[in-house]
């Protein structure tokens, strides 16, 4: 086994992993630093949900090493993950998956209550955070009286209030048009760096990639020099661009 340099907050060594026998990823290695906002790039398919699952806990690798600081998350039983979820790392994928019976702040404010804590600081919290992405006054509106991109809010929202080490986000402007993209990623950048907040941020558009403090490139399964992607112009059918690490 070796031991992850103190520098980096997370840390994979040879991460292999398949889905129903094809592989996701071939030999995966990577450090985050922490503080540091790292963009996955790659195309559709390339492994960077599968890497961010592993990295997360939500997943654990078929072969390799997975550490949160000086602990081997690729060990821990299910619970310990769960809890090291719930307690240290924030999620934030493509779609908000909020609770439909609770309100906005209800659902911003849920990893602070599923911690016990009260109900008054999770609150003051979640309503903090809705109101810098412009959407407190939809605190007691509920998810199915809103648009998706208040929806995606929401979710950047429940996972900065819950003050994590770790930001896990997984495309999360893919359902948004540019502008209501743009305001997402600034809050987040913004959020991340003055609160010391790692971000590991999975993405295919340039755009967002070019918010990270560093890239790293997949394609099917394995870290590559460069790769090319689509600008956020080429649904129009413009050329793609190309990325180097």
């Amino acid at each position: 086994m070796v031991v992850p340099p103190d520098n980096d907050v997370v840390w994979a060594r040879s991460l292999h992993h398949s889905h129903n026998g094809s592989p996701a990823l071939a030999g995966v290695s990577l450090g985050v630093r922490d503080g540091e906002i790292l963009a996955v790039t790659g195309p559709r398919g390339s492994g960077k949900t599968t890497l961010l699952h592993c990295l997360s806990g939500q997943s654990v690798p078929e072969q390799g090493e997975v550490w949160f600081n000086s602990a081997p998350v690729h060990t821990m039983s299910p619970r310990l993950r769960e809890r090291l979820r719930r307690e240290r790392f924030g999620w934030i994928g493509a779609e908000p998956q909020l609770v439909p019976e609770l309100t906005t702040w209800e659902n911003a404010a849920l990893p602070l209550l599923l911690r016990g804590v009260s109900h008054r600081a999770a609150k003051k919290a979640a309503v903090e955070w809705l109101e810098r992405l412009d959407i407190g006054t939809l605190a007691r509106k509920r998810p199915h009286t809103l648009l998706q991109s208040q929806r995606q809010r929401i979710s950047v929202a429940r996972a900065l209030a819950a003050s994590p080490s770790v930001i896990f986000a997984d495309e999360p402007t893919a359902t948004l048009h540019r502008d209501e993209r743009a305001q997402l990623l600034r809050t987040l950048a913004t959020a991340a760096r003055s609160h010391g907040i790692t971000v590991v941020l999975a993405t295919h558009d340039t755009e967002v990639a070019a918010l990270a403090d560093r890239v790293v490139s997949l394609l099917d399964g394995r870290r590559v020099t460069t790769v090319s992607l689509p600008a956020a112009s080429d649904t129009e059918g413009r050329s793609a661009c190309s990325l180097s690490v």
